[in-house]
């Protein structure tokens, strides 16, 4: 049995599901052997016969000694994963190819960039799906995200939901993740951003460059009618410009470029800053505060103009947006000081967004954060040397420690400042209690930012998920305010 014998089966009156988890599947099923994160199908190959898949789908390379027989067939392929997204978009009728489909990359602001591009083409009276960090939204349902980019079967199935709510567009998050792993192969991407490049994922890419080829695979895949939409202010840029075949437009701000932003005025209350594309121009009012929110605004744009939305209609839509959850969120309330909260999880991040506020804060400025378990353990000790460069006041406390120990994880974040004795530096590893102390302790005109988690409801412990907002903690504490 071949592979293209595998696509006819899924046009027979009752077609066999298709699965890459041999939990999942049953009898008569398609098993994909994948290779993920942390796990390979193929080792699981056992598991899913078990449980009564009749056809499996493996690497050549590492194809089972056990022999088939009857109950079962062995399909052996160059790429599992390749073999995957055509057999996801096939089992639904290829629904990528009803939808404009549209991807932002980069280590920080995809999530503003796709929340933008959705705001600009709901505002132009047409509908947009978005599959990323926060939530899977089909126009016609919104869930809370499992991954920010999740596997091929779900985004096709996903899509297909798009399309059926009425749908023409998709915007997606793409991470180095599943670049690498394939998860978006057979999707034909009309136009691609890239907003930046910095330390993160390199416990799973090991080196700066292995994550920097993952984000240009995104760029490599596009037709040559396609866009790619290029961060001119971000060095690794040009390496993704002389990779790809699509048409490019570049963006910056008060630099030359095909897409500029000139920053006529920032506070508390948000942005506002001209908006240029070729000789035409316009006014942009957002709630979204600082420099690397206007750069995501001008990729989100580069992302519209080049599906044809024209400029005037771009910057409506960039306005109609008021907030983003979790990415420098202000904490709505009536008192005497700012509260913040921010998906900040990268040095480079939490950089730009205390840079952010550092000129806004009339007093303290102080900031909230910690850093993931069994994640990358490089950018420990550079987020404390971030915070101790800018910040007035810094808590340490626990973010999703996950199955590393708590305290192991802070004692590599302190490591990095250059006087870990400062009075201006606090541990607590209690995030309620770390967030309710810097509360409590604020004076009039102080700015907080709480950073790290984010839109996230949960603090993972262990293996456990247990229930956690930032926000909502921020809010009791606030109402307790003495």
């Amino acid at each position: 049995m071949t592979f293209d014998d595998v696509l006819e089966l899924l046009d027979s009156p009752n077609p066999p599901n298709i699965c890459a988890d041999s939990r999942n599947a049953k009898n008569g099923d398609i098993f994909v052997a994948l290779k993920g994160t942390s796990h390979d199908g193929h080792n699981f190959i056992p598991d899913a016969l078990r449980n009564g898949a009749k056809y499996v789908l493996c690497d050549k390379q590492k194809k089972p000694a056990a022999p088939t027989d009857d109950s079962w067939q062995l399909i052996t392929i160059d790429d599992p994963a390749n073999a995957a997204a055509q057999l996801a978009q096939a089992s639904r009728q290829y629904p990528a190819r009803g939808l404009t489909n549209l991807a932002v990359t980069g280590t920080n602001g995809k999530t503003t960039v796709a929340f933008l591009v959705r705001a600009v083409i709901n505002n132009a009276a047409k509908k947009c799906g978005l599959i990323g960090t926060v939530c899977y939204d089909t126009t016609a349902d919104s869930a809370n995200a499992i991954l920010t980019t999740p596997d091929c079967f779900l985004i096709a199935k996903l899509q297909q939901e798009m399309l059926e709510a009425g749908a023409k567009y998709m915007i997606i998050e793409a991470s180095s993740h599943a670049l690498t792993q394939n998860r978006l192969d057979q999707i034909p991407f009309e136009a691609a951003a890239f907003t930046n490049l910095t330390g993160d994922h390199l416990d799973y890419h090991q080196n700066k460059q292995n994550y920097l080829d993952a984000k240009t695979t995104l760029f490599t895949n596009l037709s040559p009618n396609a866009a790619a939409i290029l961060n001119k202010q971000a060095p690794e840029a040009d390496h993704i410009a002389s990779n790809t075949r699509a048409t490019i437009l570049w963006y910056a701000i008060d630099s030359p470029a095909d897409i500029t932003a000139h920053i006529q005025s920032m506070d508390t209350s948000g942005t506002t800053f001209t908006l240029q594309y070729r000789q035409s121009s316009a006014i942009v009012k957002t709630p979204l505060l600082g420099r690397h929110n206007v750069s995501n605004h001008l990729a989100a744009a580069g992302l519209c103009l080049a599906t044809g939305f024209d400029l005037n209609t771009v910057a409506a839509g960039l306005c109609a947006l008021k907030t983003i959850p979790g990415r420098l969120e202000k904490i709505q309330w009536k008192g005497d000081l700012t509260v913040l909260i921010d998906y900040a999880h990268t040095d480079d991040a939490l950089i730009n967004v205390l840079n952010t506020l550092k000129p806004l804060a009339k007093a303290t400025l102080t900031v909230v954060f910690g850093c993931g378990g069994d994640r990358d353990r490089t950018k420990r000790p550079r987020m404390a040397r971030a915070a101790e460069q800018l910040a007035d006041y810094i808590i340490v406390t626990s973010d999703n420690p996950r199955t590393e120990n708590p305290e192991s994880i802070i004692r590599e974040i302190i490591s990095g400042f250059g006087n870990r004795n400062s009075p201006n530096i606090k541990v607590e590893p209690d995030r309620r209690k770390a967030i309710s102390h810097a509360i409590q302790n604020a004076a009039h005109d102080d700015i907080i930012l709480i950073a790290g988690k984010g839109h996230e409801t949960y603090q993972i412990i262990g293996t456990k998920k247990f229930d956690f907002s930032d926000k909502l903690v921020a809010l009791e504490c606030l109402a307790n305010r003495k």
